[in-house]
């Protein structure tokens, strides 16, 4: 089966069970709003394609992990774009939850969604004592404290941050999470798989900061110029774009070159090349990876 069709129907089994009678209708509502229509399910596509290129032996646990880690990310979406962080009102091409729904309702969504990922893999990898606890281990490092992305969300709210340890805890601890879980769930060993998810992490991040600044809302589906605004690290604002642009090149360079030997090697560097392709939104010029 491809694998954003394995993606979607996941999430929508999972998200079915949260919905269930006794949930309350508005909550029930920005639940499926948070999580579709799609976005790029870049995390998602990369537990998966791990898994197959370890063997894919347990796709009902990779299954599980890829649609944790999704509803990981929406829930952090969701409680970036309140009013207490980025004020956004715009994600994915449509009003950000909070203005769609309220804020009390997309405060309690997010946290519903962070709940349900870890329901998720316990569903999905129930009589393996050690993959279930290694799952849930691997996801939370990759979400909490201290170096998840719960850690690089309060970097922003600290006086001075590094931009590199600010980039490694928002965004690259969650692909590192992906790689890793991915690869547990086949049954490898998970540390072999982080440097490419910090790499692959670095490189979304720095793809992220070019779009900030070069491209237009609807283009990224979000408000633009916000890092500026709101006074975030962003390498393009520091370098360049010419430069940002170069380092995004030599970054994904180094991811593709980051996979560890396995049946689906080759594989998985052609699938990591053509998803880093689509980092920046079509129309912006990028340097010849």
């Amino acid at each position: 089966m491809d694998l954003g069709i394995r993606i979607e129907k996941a999430l929508d089994v999972a998200l079915t069970k949260a919905e269930g009678a006794d949930c309350p209708p508005g909550l029930a509502a920005a639940l499926r709003y948070a999580v579709f229509p799609a976005g790029h399910r870049i995390r998602p596509r990369l537990v998966m394609a791990v898994s197959e290129a370890c063997g894919g032996s347990d796709p009902e646990a990779a299954d599980a992990a890829a649609a944790a880690i999704e509803f990981l990310h929406c829930a952090s979406l969701v409680h970036d774009d309140l009013p207490c962080f980025d004020d956004a009102d715009e994600r994915r091409g449509k009003p950000s939850v909070h203005r769609a729904f309220g804020q009390p309702v997309a405060v309690l969504a997010g946290d519903a969604l962070i709940v349900l990922a870890f329901e998720t893999i316990a569903r999905g990898v129930p009589g393996d004592a050690r993959k279930l606890g290694g799952l849930v281990r691997l996801v939370g490092q990759a979400v909490g404290a201290p170096a998840g992305i719960c850690a690089g969300q309060a970097w922003e709210s600290e006086p001075t941050v590094s931009v590199s340890a600010y980039h490694r805890a928002k965004t690259a601890s969650l692909f590192a999470g992906a790689t890793a879980a991915g690869a547990l769930a086949a049954g490898a060993d998970p540390l072999a798989w982080r440097d490419l998810g910090e790499r692959l992490g670095e490189a979304y991040q720095v793809a992220d900061d070019i779009s900030d600044i070069a491209a237009t809302s609807d283009q990224t589906g979000k408000t633009s110029n916000r890092d500026s605004l709101l006074g975030r690290p962003n390498v393009a604002h520091q370098m360049g774009l010419d430069e940002a642009l170069a380092l995004l090149d030599r970054t994904v360079v180094e991811a593709i070159a980051a996979v560890p030997v396995c049946p689906g090697q080759a594989q998985l560097r052609a699938a990591i090349l053509l998803e880093t392709k689509r980092f920046l939104p079509a129309g912006l010029v990028r340097t010849a990876a």
